[in-house]
């Protein structure tokens, strides 16, 4: 990275674009930060793809992903927020917390005193054609979101980790039976959740299955079509709703070698702050949190960056 092209210098840089980049927004923009956000290649983040949000606090009649993001946007830019679509392509932090660079696209260049990282978590699919046909419409990678719709009917879940079991056990309170689908013959969960599922009748565990296909009539998932990969035998299970929970993956790639991280790629921050190893670089959202993954939890930890990001910058007397 060049920082002799450096284009401009920001107060805050916040990258990502989903409910905690938006919420630091808000908050770094009353704060008169003049922050500048920068989208990321999925504009709003993993809402986006999210058709109906029936959680988040202040929309009694639910709302769909991309208007909630689109409603955050505008309140974002109501206070001054620059809001800008382009990627990060490369850091270079300095680890006395002066000055940090940020490349965007591969050829601006930006100088920042503050950073707020919020490039969110993806989560991991199974790679079917028909998993992307119906997402949304009965394919969903998380049980706590969209769980409500399956009300007092029959799904599946795929996966064998304490997230899968944690997430048959939660469905299982709303629906009729829920199908594991366990590829292994055993379980890779901690014995606690092992019990927590064998212990609940309507979960039924499939082991040795593997998901063929997911059916559906062109609109909705109507079935799924499972194999048993010690028997060969396919078998077609009638549900309307089918969950993965294989896992997520953060999106820290670009902070490889700089930032603290955990086994699994997620940010590690301060007990109880958003700060990382690097003075004046905060993370928020999915990026940092592998327990809750809520937007609401994402845009909590938001608004703790961007406070964190201006006591910062006060502190060294720079606002």
């Amino acid at each position: 990275m060049n920082k002799e092209q450096v284009s401009e210098h920001v107060n805050c840089l916040i990258i990502g674009s989903g409910p905690a980049g938006y919420t630091a927004a808000i908050y770094a923009a009353r704060a008169d930060l003049k922050p500048v956000v920068y989208t990321g290649i999925v504009p709003g983040g993993q809402l986006t793809q999210t058709t109906e949000v029936d959680n988040f606090p202040g929309y009694p009649k639910g709302i769909t992903g991309p208007e909630l993001m689109e409603d955050l946007k505008n309140q974002a830019e109501r206070f001054g927020t620059q809001v800008r679509f382009g990627y990060a392509t490369k850091v270079d932090f300095s680890k006395d917390g002066s000055i940090h660079y940020v490349e965007i696209d591969g050829k601006t260049v930006i100088s920042a005193d503050t950073v707020i990282i919020s490039t969110g978590a993806t989560a991991k699919w199974l790679g079917l054609e028909s998993e992307q046909k119906y997402n949304g419409f009965g394919v969903s990678a998380c049980a706590v979101c969209d769980g409500f719709f399956f009300k007092g009917q029959d799904v599946a879940i795929v996966g064998a980790g304490d997230t899968a079991a944690e997430e048959a056990t939660y469905l299982a309170k709303l629906c009729n039976k829920v199908y594991m689908l366990v590829r292994r013959d055993e379980f890779r969960a901690s014995k606690a959740m092992y019990h927590r599922v064998m212990n609940t009748a309507n979960i039924e565990v499939l082991y040795n299955t593997e998901t063929q296909e997911i059916l559906g009539d062109g609109q909705v998932v109507t079935g799924v079509r499972v194999l048993n990969n010690k028997t060969n035998e396919t078998t077609d299970l009638d549900v309307t709703g089918f969950f993965v929970a294989i896992g997520h993956k953060p999106n820290t790639e670009l902070f490889q070698g700089i930032l603290d991280m955990d086994e699994t790629g997620y940010l590690i921050t301060k007990p109880n702050v958003t700060t990382t190893n690097i003075p004046g670089v905060f993370a928020a959202g999915d990026v940092q949190d592998n327990v809750y993954r809520q937007a609401i939890t994402a845009a909590g930890t938001g608004c703790m960056a961007a406070l964190e990001a201006e006591r910062y910058l006060a502190a060294k007397g720079d606002h």
